[in-house]
């Protein structure tokens, strides 16, 4: 394929690297702009909860496209450049400073925002979150020095967080406003193993708890939860979830619902502008809503989907969602479509792992998840791509997800 014309994304992170590298091997011989809202070169985000913040890795070893790949790559970077503006009936560009830049075709790949709930006192400085590079190295920063840590949210940032903080010695609580940890991306045997598991190490867990305010006075601040009790804290991390960052897209007239709507092709309502990674909002034939994945894996796969289909070349991506994370010595691993399952089975793997597998109503795996699992998990993975029936070996999970036996915990000495 050799395309001609300006390719333009917004967006310098995983899927705007991927889709930047994807157009030029793809063959695309003219003007490639990638837009950056950050300082930094793209990067990987997955180490900024766990290594980055411990001090296992460093800063310059989670670069996904350096200065010089994108100069060999003829990428222009305009990095500190967010665009403030999308004329779409024009094809054009704006930034703050006034300069705008033309193009043939562009790909959203703006990604998301940390929610921050309007809540008295969670303007102060003690209220942090974790998105970028830079909020990684301010948290590493702080948790140094062993505080008081509460986490607002016991999803997967949330539970990572809790992870590395409790290895790094700090006292760590964790508010969950809903039943179960997860609630909406694992079974809830799976919740029961991750509340299990992060108790084992020492971590406080409010389960079903609100949050009403952060109370600051000279002794320090206090957490105060929806039932009149307060908690310690010299630092609050939140990890409430995350909005889309699709203001430009609405605000030049695109189809927008949870994020941009795209189709199997990953174009938007307008036929030149497409979109990709955590701001997309893909048209699925399992998902009838369309399906706005947050996950690693998805931004790679979903942002060299859509510079294939901006090449001109026959795209039609519907992907089986994949999702891992690392709390403690665990590697947790997800695939499919956890909110669809009825039911749960499960049985071991190796000598020390799980599978799990989430079965609809009819019986068909819609989901599976592993701990420390390894190949194993490849075999699941391909039965919930078949929607095949779960094998004899699997046994059911006991209704009641308090009633399944914890993992053994592997590291003893943050189990106090």
């Amino acid at each position: 394929m050799n395309a001609a014309g300006t390719f333009v994304i917004v967006g310098a992170g995983q899927a705007g690297a991927w889709a930047a590298r994807t157009l030029r091997d793809g063959g695309h011989a003219g003007r490639i702009v990638l837009c950056g809202a950050e300082a930094h070169a793209p990067y990987e985000r997955p180490p900024l909860s766990k290594g980055l913040i411990t001090g296992a890795t460093e800063a310059a070893e989670t670069t996904l496209l350096s200065m010089a790949d994108m100069q060999a790559l003829d990428v222009e970077f305009l990095a500190g450049r967010a665009a403030v503006a999308l004329d779409a009936a024009a094809r054009e560009l704006r930034f703050a400073d006034g300069a705008a830049i033309g193009y043939d075709k562009l790909l959203l790949a703006t990604g998301g925002s940390p929610c921050r709930p309007p809540l008295p006192g969670f303007d102060s400085a003690r209220v942090r979150t974790l998105r970028t590079l830079d909020d990684a190295l301010a948290l590493r920063a702080a948790l140094a020095g062993q505080p008081r840590l509460v986490i607002i949210g016991g999803g997967w940032i949330g539970l990572e967080l809790a992870a590395t903080a409790r290895t790094l010695g700090c006292t760590v609580t964790v508010i969950e406003a809903a039943p179960r940890f997860c609630a909406r991306s694992v079974m809830a045997p799976v919740s029961a193993f991750l509340l299990d598991r992060h108790e084992a190490a020492g971590v406080t867990v409010r389960i079903g708890q609100g949050v009403t305010a952060l109370e600051e006075d000279a002794q320090g601040g206090r957490v105060r939860l929806a039932d009149g009790t307060q908690v310690p804290a010299d630092l609050v991390l939140l990890g409430v979830g995350m909005q889309p960052n699709d203001d430009l897209a609405r605000e030049a007239g695109l189809a927008c619902a949870r994020g941009v709507l795209v189709d199997a092709t990953c174009r938007s309502s307008d036929p030149h502008i497409y979109a990709a990674g955590d701001v997309a909002v893909q048209a699925h034939p399992r998902v009838p809503e369309g399906l706005r994945l947050e996950s690693w894996q998805n931004a790679q796969d979903q942002g060299a989907a859509a510079a294939r289909a901006m090449l001109g070349e026959p795209v039609s991506y519907a992907p089986v969602p994949l999702v891992w994370s690392e709390q403690y010595e665990h590697m947790i691993q997800i695939a499919g479509f956890p909110a669809l399952a009825r039911r749960t089975v499960m049985r071991p793997a190796g000598a020390t792992g799980r599978l799990y597998l989430g079965l609809d109503a009819a019986g068909a795996v819609v989901a599976a998840v592993g701990i420390d699992a390894g190949r194993d998990f490849r075999v699941a993975r391909k039965l919930v791509e078949q929607g095949a029936a779960a094998p004899a070996d699997y046994e059911d999970c006991i209704d009641a997800p308090d009633a399944v036996a914890p993992l053994a915990p592997r590291n003893p000495e943050l189990a106090a």
